[in-house]
């Protein structure tokens, strides 16, 4: 029987919370759903679990410290993972899991299509799409919707994945992860919608934006290291190869050298250069031994789904456990 976790990192979501708990336990009646708080500072704690929602608490702040708590903590056969606060889409959760099993996929991205203009600022919208490009050409290969929060996961992606993120750049590491290690993945187009009345995004566009462009370009560093510092190196001995023109012309119609301080300079760079292709061969071969190791642990766990349970076509009702009453909301005593 396939257990189905519903993970929701939450931060100040009291207008949305209960709402989105609700959605998602009529949308997968059979899962559990986890919310975890992030230092709320309003009611998202008692709404949540008055909801019927497992509430734990993560004291680091910041989204990818709860999204790493949450994939430690948490043991099932699929996770989906949202926000709570109402945007995404819970009645897509169903075809999102359903997918993933028929096709035995690691990861489906809920690609976000808003149902209203307030939903996906035009701002937000661009940036997206310049990231989701620019992790294309450093990849090879990219999702739509890098940043979207709305995701489902086997087994195997959660436990093998290394969070090492603490915002909310967490996205576009579990996306370089997936590409990185060639999982099966797809992509559904999912309604996006606006945040309720009284709920306020935590996302920063410019802040937000440059953590996350941070991020792309150190996990290139880390990830393509040959390119990386290849790319400085090379630089390194154009500059030097352009200095050097004049003297070399010096040098043969004279055979005097008169300017040292660029001659010396010239040899620094090439130097330079030289340490730097090294440095990209040495972290190259790291990352391959490295890259096999992360690929092991990936393959010690099953794929998700299985040939006769999970075919084609089955609804997801077929392979989901049996919806799980909700807890009773805590009675309050009065004290004398």
């Amino acid at each position: 029987m396939t257990t189905i976790a519903v993970l929701l990192p939450c931060y100040n979501e009291e207008a949305a919370i209960a709402r989105t708990v609700a959605d998602f336990r009529a949308a997968l009646p059979g899962a559990t759903i986890h919310v975890y708080d992030n230092n709320s500072t309003d009611r998202t704690v008692a709404l949540a679990r008055a909801a019927g929602a497992v509430v734990r608490t993560e004291r680091i702040q910041g989204k990818g410290a709860v999204v790493r708590r949450m994939f430690a903590d948490v043991d099932a056969d699929v996770y989906v993972m949202a926000d709570g606060d109402a945007t995404y889409d819970a009645a897509s959760a169903p075809a999102l899991v359903a997918h993933l099993l028929d096709e035995q996929l690691d990861m489906v991205v809920g690609s976000r299509i808003g149902e209203a203009a307030a939903a996906y600022r035009r701002g937000h919208r661009f940036g997206n799409a310049l990231l989701t490009g620019m992790l294309a050409r450093l990849f090879g290969r990219s999702f739509t919707d890098i940043l979207s929060g709305y995701r489902v996961f086997s087994r195997r992606f959660v436990k093998s994945f290394p969070v090492l993120s603490v915002g909310f750049e967490i996205e576009t590491e579990i996306s370089v992860h997936a590409l990185e290690l060639k999982m099966p993945t797809a992509e559904v187009e999912t309604p996006y919608f606006a945040r309720p009345e009284g709920s306020l995004s935590k996302l920063s566009t410019w802040r937000d934006g440059w953590r996350i462009l941070r991020t792309i370009a150190m996990l290139y560093r880390i990830e393509r290291p040959l390119w990386f510092f290849g790319g400085i190196g090379l630089a390194f001995a154009l500059v030097a190869v352009v200095l050097a023109i004049p003297l070399a012309i010096t040098y043969a119609q004279t055979g005097l050298v008169p300017r040292f301080p660029t001659a010396i300079l010239v040899t620094g760079l090439m130097i330079l250069a030289a340490l730097c292709a090294f440095a990209g061969l040495i972290l190259d071969t790291v990352v391959r031994g490295r890259r096999e190791v992360k690929r092991l642990a990936y393959l010690a766990h099953p794929a998700p789904g299985n040939a006769v349970l999970h075919a084609p076509g089955r609804d997801i009702a077929a392979h989901v456990p049996p919806p799980v009453p909700a807890p009773p909301a805590p009675t309050m005593r009065a004290h004398a």
